[in-house]
């Protein structure tokens, strides 16, 4: 989804690509929901890790999360995130699943969800 802001009940459990900052609003927003995992675009960290602060947030829960370099796909196109997204950073509760920085986001996800 091109919005973490558009999960909805449904997406409950699921595995999502949010081409959201991975920042403290959107942390929020995916809390709302007990999602299976999450990843979003690091917005370039920014100042204090902005623009991965989620990711930590989400740790405190036990949800997989991580972001996408965004010079690999553009913030806010989930298209892009899905076809190019390497990511950058992940969480305990990601690197635990395999998830690691460097590697193709959708190679990966795929993989995880085949097992």
């Amino acid at each position: 989804m091109d919005s973490i802001t558009k999960l909805t009940p449904d997406d409950a459990g699921a595995f999502v690509v949010s081409a959201s900052h991975g920042g403290v609003s959107s942390g929020e927003f995916a809390l709302a929901f007990p999602l299976g995992a999450v990843f979003f675009n690091d917005a370039g960290v920014g100042k204090d890790n902005a623009g991965i602060v989620a990711l930590e947030m989400l740790q405190r829960k036990g949800v997989a999360a991580g972001t996408v370099s965004c010079t690999s796909a553009r913030i806010g196109d989930s298209a892009d995130m899905w076809s190019n997204g390497v990511i950058s950073h992940v969480n305990a509760a990601a690197r635990k699943l395999g998830l690691k920085p460097g590697a193709n986001l959708r190679t990966m996800l795929i993989e995880i969800i085949s097992r």
